[in-house]
């Protein structure tokens, strides 16, 4: 477990997922064991969105990848790079065409092994600011890899009426709960606001849009995404892929609480 402290924040790390974000004793984060989610957070990549009615197969300029729901990059482990008390640095790093093993086989998927015909690199790096919690996400590879991001952390709620403020639009949880699994689109957004037991704003760079997704009353999963997936069908997800330049691409994800 890693721990980062700054003040009245206190964060906790597993292996690259963020379980804990405290300011003031006031936790933000979804607990593990808690009804809703298994996980705390994870990443979306290369793809967004389900595969399944494409019989799991994505189209790239190179070739046809076989992926599940929401990529491979979150079946591979992180490695830690660095740590200091208020930053800490995770590494995923993947060669084209190796075969990873599908955590959802059998059980929920008949796809035993997943492959992407790119290499990429992938890090996520935490630093603990006066002002808040920052995550950045930097992909690296070859020019012209496709590529897709979304991060997907949950948020614990307190209340019984908590609010999304996205912009002009307010969302109460149960406008989420209705949409299901598709989850709630938010075009062309770049900041939201959770209104619950004390404020929580959710500022982004690079992604562009969200989506909301929850099935419970004890948590929210606010999303980052550079595409939203329900808005083609299934074996047309590589409309949404963005493509790399010469230089790697960060996008940011700022956190910050007032309990």
């Amino acid at each position: 477990m890693v721990l980062l402290s700054l003040a009245n924040q206190k964060v906790r790390i597993d292996a690259g997922e963020l379980v804990g974000y405290e300011v003031a004793g006031h936790e933000y984060i979804h607990q593990k064991g808690s009804p809703g989610w298994r996980s705390s957070d994870t990443e979306m990549f290369p793809i967004i969105g389900p595969t399944a009615e494409a019989r799991f197969q994505v189209q790239t300029p190179k070739d046809i990848s076989i992926q599940d729901q929401h990529g491979l990059l979150r079946e591979m482990a992180y490695e830690k790079v660095s740590q200091t008390e208020t930053e800490a640095v995770f590494q995923k790093d993947y060669v084209a065409r190796t075969s990873i093993g599908n955590s959802k086989y059998p059980e929920k998927s008949p796809k035993q092994h997943l492959f992407w015909p790119y290499d990429f690199g992938f890090r996520k790096q935490f630093d603990l600011t006066p002002d808040g919690l920052e995550i950045t996400f930097t992909v690296s590879g070859e020019r012209d890899s496709p590529f897709m991001l979304g991060y997907h952390p949950a948020f614990r709620l307190h209340s019984k009426t908590p609010l999304v403020i996205a912009g002009d639009r307010t969302i109460s949880l149960d406008e989420i709960i209705e949409v299901g699994s598709r989850a709630l689109e938010v075009a062309d957004c770049q900041e939201i606001v959770l209104k619950d037991t004390g404020m929580l704003r959710i500022k982004t760079e690079g992604f562009g849009n969200f989506m909301l997704w929850t099935e419970v009353r004890n948590m929210v999963c606010i999303e980052p995404i550079s595409f939203y997936p329900y808005s083609v069908v299934q074996h047309q997800l590589h409309e949404g892929f963005q493509y790399l330049l010469d230089t790697p691409k960060e996008f940011k994800v700022h956190i910050s609480g007032n309990p």
